[in-house]
């Protein structure tokens, strides 16, 4: 149980930080200014970006529950 979490764990830390970095700039960073922001604010909201947001929610809830699981067992486990 504790590896399969543990394995989890890993797989969505891995999968959130590649959607994390698929996301466009919204401004303020690096993107805006090298002539980026203007394009960002320009274009809206796209529906495959809405999609990459609400699969990085989902791929952070799992991830918490993880954490939290692990917590749980370690502390029944003694």
């Amino acid at each position: 149980m504790i590896l399969a979490l543990e394995i989890v764990l890993v797989i969505t830390a891995i999968l959130m930080t590649v959607f994390v970095l698929l996301h466009r700039g919204k401004g303020g960073g690096l993107s805006s200014l090298f002539g980026g922001g203007v394009q960002a604010n320009l274009s809206g909201s796209t529906i495959v970006e809405r999609n990459l947001t609400r699969y990085t929610i989902v791929i952070a809830v799992i991830w918490i529950t993880c954490i939290i699981g692990l917590n749980l067992a370690q502390s029944f486990a003694v």
